[in-house]
């Protein structure tokens, strides 16, 4: 059986992962452009708003937990705006 991840882990786990999307290397040929990145980005973002997701709903998270989840839902849609519309 798989352990329980604490819910501050899991917010400090999330953001690591936020600063790893943005430190994926842009392809210099096609740039933007290129479906490897976007799949990247978009996965380990994902991955970051899944480890948090229910954290809010949890009635022993405090709200100043609460909170951050919200404020790292936000920086992860900003994070994926930065990252993929740029134009």
């Amino acid at each position: 059986m798989a352990r329980m991840i604490p819910a501050a882990e899991r917010v400090s786990r999330a953001r690591a992962l936020i600063q790893k999307a943005r430190e994926v290397p842009v392809s210099e040929e096609s740039g933007f452009q290129d479906f490897a990145y976007v799949a990247e980005v978009k996965d380990i973002l994902q991955q970051a708003r899944d480890l948090v997701k229910f954290i809010p709903y949890s009635p022993s998270a405090s709200p100043e937990l609460k909170a951050d989840v919200t404020n790292l839902f936000k920086e992860a849609d900003q994070t994926e705006k930065e990252l993929l519309h740029r134009g």
